[in-house]
This record gives structure tokens, sequence and C-alpha cells, in this order.
């Protein structure tokens, strides 16, 4: 193995170590990794960003965009509710139409989008029916990933493979290439979760809001007293950060006031703050402020609502914390309070980077909930109502997706191709704007597809990928060729879980690629192996889909390792037995 394998080993290694800890963005550490390589001369600079100019970047950019003018135009609601009425009660129906339903859905528009779309609905059915929260949502998930393989953009990860095979001057994925493989694999996982998978579910009985984020001690009112000597005093003046006291707004004749620092304070004011104990301390020996009382768990105040509301990985909230997104401002609405992958936050939030799937705990009217929900930024839970939706737009945007859908697969224009026009056909339709499109895409899933695709290539040049194929084949090759391909897709599991399910299979089909070259099988179908193993992973909540229910259904981290692992052998073993039939490993 030579200096330069050597050095992208080294590389991959730090490259996990920063994912796993966070300590920089995703996007941030990518694109150091792409300087690195062009620096030491590993690969030109033509070679490390020859992976932007994939026409698979365009297609992800093309469904980004059209997936929100769906999402936008509302139609998400109509489909839920649609789905919804004709779910039938009972909990082994309900919980069949939902599986099939999100499963269906995330072949079409992304396993998130089918998870998101049917977590309200999920969660308002299941607690009809007597069905924990629990129970239910983790399933839906699951089932998105499922459905997810079964097309080539139903998840990033076939759309990143695809691209990467035909760098390597293999055939990249046809649009329903995985549906027959795919397709068996989602029948036996769904009816896995419909029977004996049930057996591993948690169960997580619903609780007020606020209990749940901790926040019982620390939502209180504040009295402007007649004689206060802070009449006229804006609320930065009186310093409340250093007393660890935060306004959340002001009621002034009963009127909702946001609470921000210039904003002066008249008698009779009252000033809704979330403070710690000793805030509320403090804040009773400040002269001229009066505690009126805390508010009561099940109902703020009369003018005021809790609600919760899901981050969605296409919002531009990702990465930034609340005071540099000016949250207050912006959206008229307060976080109380966030909770993420089991843990609530409800002190010291500002300075706090958001991430797909936190939950917060949000505080404001009606009508700014309302506002703030009918974007694409977040998924309100709870019974808020929603905007009408704009069913003109959204058969339009809905009509386009599904036409690219078809050109592409019956092979009349290449999928880049089919995909731009669909968007420029929605933005002739009205149901896009050029700068909803930009906004829509995720640029930091752009970078990580961008780079990791570049990392694959250094690592089959440099004879990186060849070394780990050697010590894949010395360890498997006794036990034969299943062997291997248990091996590779066991490796490539491992792998999504300090990565990315995308960055997993871009690492590991240089690898399969290697192995099956030293075997004397067909590299494509090892390849096919890799990929689709890095999607049926479900070990850990750190998937995208996963995220988004982790919050919403109360879960643990032990939750999605005790339901995911029993799932994980059940899919992967389906796949071992599938890959050879589908993709036959003597071409």
């Amino acid at each position: 193995m030579g200096p330069d394998a050597i050095l992208v080993l080294v590389l991959l290694l730090v490259v996990m170590v920063f994912f796993v800890t966070e300590w920089l963005p995703i996007d941030v550490v990518t694109l150091g990794l792409l300087v690195v390589l062009v620096a030491t001369g590993v690969l030109t600079a033509a070679q490390a960003f020859s992976g932007f100019a994939s026409e698979i970047i365009i297609v992800l950019v093309a469904v980004f965009a059209l997936t929100n003018a769906i999402a936008a135009s509302g139609a998400t609601i109509w489909i839920a509710q649609a789905i919804a009425q004709r779910l039938k009660p009972g909990n082994l129906q309900l919980a069949a139409g939902l599986l099939s339903s999100a499963a269906v859905m995330s072949a079409f528009f992304s396993n998130t989008s089918a998870t998101a779309i049917l977590m309200q609905p999920g969660s308002e059915l299941g607690r009809r029916n007597g069905m924990d929260a629990g129970r239910i949502l983790m399933p839906i998930a699951y089932a998105s990933i499922l459905g997810g393989t079964c097309t080539l953009i139903g998840t990033s990860t076939n759309l990143a493979a695809s691209g990467l095979l035909e760098r390597l001057g293999l055939s990249p994925i046809t649009m329903f290439e995985f549906l027959g493989a795919g397709g068996l694999i989602a029948l036996a996982g769904i009816g896995w979760l419909l029977t004996a998978g049930r057996l591993f579910l948690p169960s997580r009985a619903a609780r007020p809001l606020v209990s749940d984020f901790k926040l019982q001690e620390f939502l209180s009112e504040l009295v402007v007293a007649e004689d206060s000597g802070v009449v006229g005093e804006t609320i930065a003046g009186l310093k409340l950060d250093s007393r660890e006291i935060d306004p959340l707004a002001v009621i002034r004749d009963g009127r909702r006031l946001s609470a921000h620092g210039l904003r002066k304070l008249e008698a009779g004011d009252h000033l809704v703050v979330k403070a710690s104990r000793q805030g509320l301390a403090e804040a009773r020996a400040m002269e001229g402020l009066v505690i009126e009382a805390e508010l009561e768990e099940s109902a703020p105040a009369d003018h005021l609502r809790l609600a919760e509301a899901v981050l969605l990985p296409q919002s531009d909230l990702i990465g930034r914390t609340l005071r540099s997104a000016r949250f207050r401002d912006r959206f008229g609405v307060s976080v109380l309070a966030i909770y993420r992958r089991g843990q609530a936050y409800p002190m010291q939030i500002r300075n706090l980077r958001l991430q797909v799937g936190d939950v917060l705990l949000l505080q404001g009217s009606e009508e700014d909930l309302e506002r703030f929900g009918s974007g694409t930024e977040v998924w309100l839970l709870g019974d808020i109502a929603r905007r009408q939706p704009h069913r003109r737009q959204g058969y339009y945007a809905i009509a386009c997706l599904f036409g690219a859908i078809v050109l592409a697969g019956l092979g009349l224009l290449p999928v880049s191709a089919a995909f731009v026009l669909a968007m420029l056909v929605a933005y002739a339709a009205g149901s896009l704007t050029m700068e909803e499109a930009y906004r829509a895409v995720d640029w930091r899933l752009i970078v990580l597809i961008g780079g990791m695709t570049a990392m694959g290539l250094a690592m089959e040049s440099t004879g990186a990928a060849g070394w780990l194929a050697d010590q894949i084949i010395g360890i498997a090759l006794p036990g034969g060729t299943t062997a291997v391909m248990v091996a590779l897709a066991v490796v490539t599991i491992l792998l999504t879980q300090p990565l990315s399910n995308a960055a997993a299979a871009l690492l590991m089909i240089p690898v399969a690629v290697s192995v099956a070259q030293s075997m004397g099988v067909e590299p494509r179908s090892l390849a096919v192996l890799v990929t689709l193993s890095a999607s049926l992973s479900f070990i850990t909540p750190l998937e995208p889909a996963c995220l988004l229910v982790y919050g919403p259904g109360r879960y643990k981290f032990r939750d999605f390792v005790v339901a995911g692992l029993p799932l994980t052998a059940l899919t992967v073993g389906l796949l071992i037995m599938l890959v050879p039939v589908f993709w036959p490993l003597n071409g």
C-alpha cells in the first residue's frame, strides 16, 4: 500500500471522527477534505470537484425544488387527510394502512417527506385507537426507509450511488431498477413490523408538553406595577439575560406583543418570561415587577398557546442558532425549549445549533403558530389548524413530479433532463418560483455527496479501496461468495452509523468493485449490494426519517437498537438472497 493510500485511509478516519463528534458542520468538514486531497496531490482540482458536475446533482436539485413546491402548496395536508380518511379502525388495519402508505409515498417523495406527512395523522389516529405514539411513529419511519429503496429518487443514496457508478465506468441505476428486489424487501419488512416486530417496539404514553420539556417551574408572568421604575424602560434595558430570565411576550390591554429588546414597558404590562428558579427569585427583588402567578401546565395563558414543531431537513434553520436566525422577530413565536434525541433543553437554548428532527416547544397566539406552521420549515404537531391548501398549485406540482418519473422511467429523456423539464413546467404553471427552488435545496447534502464522490474516487485511484477489499476477502472468502457479500453489507451498515447513508455507499462502492474484480464476479452486482445495504440500516436513529420521529415519539437511543437490529438482520438476509437473482454475479 502506497503513501497516498495510507493518507486517504487516515483522512477517512479523521472525517469519521468529525462526523461523529459534530465539532464542525458536515459540509465544512467535507469541503476541507477536498482541499486536503488537492493540496497533497492525491487528486487534481478537476478530479476533486468533479462530483459537483454530475448530472445526479442536477436531479437532486430538481427533486428538492419539486417536493418543496408540493409541500408549499399545502398538498401534503390533503394527502395526509385523504390517507387518514381511508384508514380502517383497529390497531392492525390502521398500522398496515399507515406503513403501506409510507412505503409507497417514499418511493416517489423521499423517505423524510413521507415520514413528515404521516407523523401527525399517524399520531392522532393511533391515539384514537388507544395506541401509544411510540408504537406507530417508529414503524412509519422504518416503512418509509424501506419504500425509498424501490426507486432511483426514493432516497439520495440511490442517486449518489448512480452517479459514482457511472464515473467508475459502470451503468448508472435506472428509475425502477430496484423495484423488484426493493419491493420484496419492503413487503417483508412491513410484514415483520406488523407481526413479530411489534414485540420489539417501545411504549411511550403521551404526557403534557410542559412536563416533557421540564418547564413546569420556568413559565411565569411579571406584571409592571403602576408606580414601577421600569415604566418607559426597554426590555433590553432590564438586562434580564444576566438574571437567567428570557422574555417571551408582552401582554398589553389583552393584545399579545413581541418581546423584542427595543419595546418599552408600560404600567400594567404582563411580561411573559421563562426563568430559572434563581431567575424568578431575582425577579421578585426587582423594583416594580411583580410575579402574578406561575402558568399552569395545561394552559399557559388565555392569549397564548403551546405547540410542538418538528424541524424538517429542508429548513434553513438547520445549523443556525435561535439568536442568529432572529427566530422570534422572524416568526412571531417563542421557543420555550428544545427536545433532541431523548433530552430536553429548557434553558440556555439561544446559542444551541438547531438540527434535523429537533422538537421545538413553541408559545404564541394561534394565528402566529398557524402562520409559522404553514411554511416548509417545520411540521406542526397537535391540533393547530393549517391554512387551506392551494389545490391547483398542488395538482400541478404533483403532475410535474410524476411526469418526470414517467419520462425517465420509459427512457424518453435522461433522468436529469426529465426532472429539469418538470421543474420548468412547474415554474410556468405558477407552482414554483426560482427563488423557492434555490431555497429548497439542501446544500449540505449536495456538498456531502459531491465531496464523498471525490473521496470514493481517491480510494479507488490510490489503491486504498483495493487494500480494504483484500482485507474483506481475506477474512470472508473461506466462507464463500455469500460470506463476502455479508461482510460487504455489514461493513456498509456499520459505516452508516458515523457517516450518512449516502456517504457510506460512496465510500464502499469502490471497495465492492475491487472485491468483485479480485473474485472474478460482476462488479456492478456487488456495487448494487452496497447501495441497498446503505439504506437498510435501522439500528440507530441517525437516519433523517428516524430523527424526525425521535422527539415526537419520545424515544430513547436503545429503542432503535432493540427494534432495528432484527429488522436489519431480516432485510439484509433477504438482500443477500435477492441480489444474485436480480443482478447475477456472473454477468
